[in-house]
């Protein structure tokens, strides 16, 4: 059902779902998670003020998480670490070696979708 509400074309289309969702959900006699999905709904709804082009990568956390993989690749590579202050080291390394390689100056978004945005709207 939260994926209905997220798959709408736009803003007022998912706040209408969920509302349809949370009444599906009090049918259900689940009152209190209709009222926590009212009541959070807004908050996650937040990326689509923003231009479509950008909802994808502003709603998901693809590139944190393919980082926190690499970084567990080396470290399971490792093994063990005899102190916390090389496992810092490692991950530190590898954090310095991505933003000095491509990968990490690499645009996630274009930013050209922007600049014809209301900037009050999006900053609401």
């Amino acid at each position: 059902m939260l994926k209905a509400i997220h798959a709408q074309e736009d803003k007022a289309a998912a706040l209408e779902k969920s509302g349809r969702v949370a009444e599906k959900l009090r049918s259900m006699k689940l009152n209190k998670a209709a009222d926590k999905l009212l009541d959070g709904i807004a908050e996650t709804l937040t990326y689509m003020d923003f231009p479509e082009e950008h909802w994808k990568k502003i709603r998901t956390n693809n590139a944190v998480e393919r980082l926190d993989r690499e970084i567990r690749r080396r470290t399971r590579f490792i093994g063990t670490f005899p102190d916390g202050e090389s496992a810092l080291m490692l991950v530190c390394a590898r954090l310095r070696h991505v933003v000095s390689t491509q990968w990490g100056s690499k645009k996630y978004m274009d930013m050209k979708h922007l600049y014809g945005c209301d900037a009050e709207s999006v900053l609401d």
